[in-house]
């Protein structure tokens, strides 16, 4: 069993940054990449970003060049930082755990997100 904590979310203005942080914890064997999925009001959750074992990194095209996935194994932590933030970025963010990249499982894991929300 896995288990995802995310953390980081506030408020901030247009243009600042934040950095969310997700700690794993329990045995991730089975787990062959981290992501961040977030979901706004109203809205399809999407993918934001996610990052495989070999550490190959994709993004969405609604935050390429302004978001960063990062992983500090030493730390059992997943990164998100987000620099530029724009309004339209404002939703929950979830941190999930699974098998195969760009695909949500049923028995993925899923973290219990945390609000990022940003002012205009």
């Amino acid at each position: 069993q896995v288990q995802l904590v995310e953390s980081g979310g506030g408020l901030v203005q247009a243009g600042g940054s934040l950095k969310l942080s997700c700690t794993v914890s329990g045995s991730i064997f089975k787990v062959n990449y981290f992501s961040w999925h977030r979901q706004a009001p109203g809205k399809e959750r999407e993918l934001v970003a996610y990052v495989t074992r070999g550490g190959s990194t994709t993004y969405a095209d609604s935050v390429q060049d302004r978001f960063t996935i990062s992983r500090d194994n030493a730390k059992d932590t997943v990164y998100l930082r987000m620099n530029t933030l724009k309004p339209e970025d404002t939703a929950v963010y979830y941190c999930h755990a699974g098998r195969i990249p760009g695909m949500i499982l049923e028995d993925d894991y899923w973290g219990q997100g945390t609000q990022v929300t940003v002012s205009s």
